[in-house]
């Protein structure tokens, strides 16, 4: 199953963001911190190494992310040039208030009357953007909702006297190149649920799960994961849930949507999709499809998550 979700609105959000980030002095990337290079959007990558512009990658969600992982990922960004980042979680007011510090130090030079610091805030659909946005503005400045795409179009704030905030609507990209990235997004929230089926995703998820999770499946539905595969897993969850159709057989789709409300709201655990080992597992088997028509096309002109837009000195794609 190839997940692609990309509604009209995020093309004009896209170019709008373009235009943006040339009077931007540093944009603040939310990621989810259960996905965090799966929910790395490459057009902010594009843009924001285009325009040279530092960056605060907020992992977002911790408290649902395995610490363990969380803490590879740490690693492995504040390892790259002009990039600061941390992990916390946006209903946290304590977390949320060290946000505007950990700007002030990318940007040392901004922030005062004569030169505000200006930042742009950006991430996929359903990473909780909104949120973020109205713990730092201390009122409710962005609609929040439990479904992608609420926010969808940008708006400027003034986050105290020398802080300009742009806030950008929820963006994925064009093509998601790696198909388990869509599968990942899905399974978090971040994808329309037009675009998707949720029994696939479910098992995908259950796989996951019996891979790096299995004692969670135990402890919540009372599943023996030992031998068992993915489809098993959305069956065990009927069962001890006791969803049954009108003719006596398991029922799949509440299952299904059972376990990925689970994973969504923690109940199930502390859950990481992926690690920094395991992308990199992911990217040294990918191979770019064959386009018709062309020869094969190589990882330089793919990039990590399909990067089919280039970004010009005008701003726009």
């Amino acid at each position: 199953m190839s997940i692609q979700w990309f509604p009209g609105h995020m093309n004009a959000a896209r170019k709008k963001a373009a235009e943006t980030m040339e009077n931007t002095d540093l944009v603040i990337e939310v990621l989810d911190a259960r996905i965090p290079q799966a929910s790395c959007n490459p057009m902010v990558e594009q843009l924001r190494n285009f325009r040279q512009r530092p960056c605060l990658k907020i992992l977002n969600k911790s408290d649902l992310a395995d610490p363990e992982a969380t803490a590879a990922w740490l690693a492995f960004y504040n390892a790259q040039k002009g990039v600061k980042a941390v992990a916390l979680s946006c209903k946290k007011p304590s977390d949320v208030n060290k946000i505007t510090g950990y700007c002030q130090a990318l940007a040392p030079h901004r922030g005062v009357p004569t030169k505000p610091l200006r930042m742009m805030i950006m991430g996929i659909p359903n990473v909780g953007k909104s949120t973020m946005m109205n713990a730092l503005l201390k009122k409710r400045v962005a609609p929040v909702g439990d479904e992608p795409a609420v926010t969808k179009v940008q708006q400027r704030l003034y986050l105290g006297k020398n802080m300009i905030l742009t806030d950008t609507p929820g963006m994925l990209w064009p093509k998601i190149a790696h198909p388990t990235d869509g599968l990942m997004l899905a399974a978090s929230h971040a994808v329309g649920v037009n675009a998707l089926i949720e029994e696939e995703v479910a098992t995908f998820l259950a796989d996951m799960l019996l891979q790096r999770y299995p004692q969670f499946l135990q402890n919540r539905y009372s599943i023996n994961a030992e031998g068992i595969d993915a489809v098993s897993v959305i069956e065990g969850v009927a069962k001890k849930r006791g969803y049954r159709l009108k003719g006596g057989e398991w029922d799949f789709e509440k299952a299904a949507h059972t376990l990925l409300l689970d994973y969504r709201s923690g109940a199930l655990g502390r859950v990481s999709l992926e690690t920094p080992q395991s992308r990199e597992i992911l990217l040294a088997n990918y191979v770019p499809p064959v386009l018709l028509g062309q020869g094969k096309v190589t990882d330089t002109e793919v990039g990590e998550q399909g990067k089919d837009t280039i970004f010009t000195d005008s701003g726009r794609d």
